[in-house]
């Protein structure tokens, strides 16, 4: 099971990524679990300067930008 985290304060782009990470997930099959990471001390222990983030598994894939639903299809890969 995959364990998907959005790191943001619950910005517009931070729910976007949500929904993108939801779609992708969905879209491969992937069984996972979506976790949203709002407390700013927790996000930067993750070592995330720009929000929206997105962390799978416990490692920061991407930073700064909604990607697209393909994008995080080949990351959740």
């Amino acid at each position: 099971m995959k364990k998907i985290q959005i790191l943001g304060t619950g910005c517009p782009k931070c729910k976007a990524l949500a929904a993108v990470a939801e779609q992708a997930a969905k879209a491969v099959g992937v069984e996972y679990t979506l976790e949203k990471v709002t407390n700013i001390n927790d996000i930067s222990a993750f070592g995330v300067m720009f929000t929206p983030a997105l962390v799978i598994d416990g490692e920061v894939k991407l930073a700064g930008r909604v990607p697209t639903a393909d994008e995080v299809k080949k990351l959740l890969a």
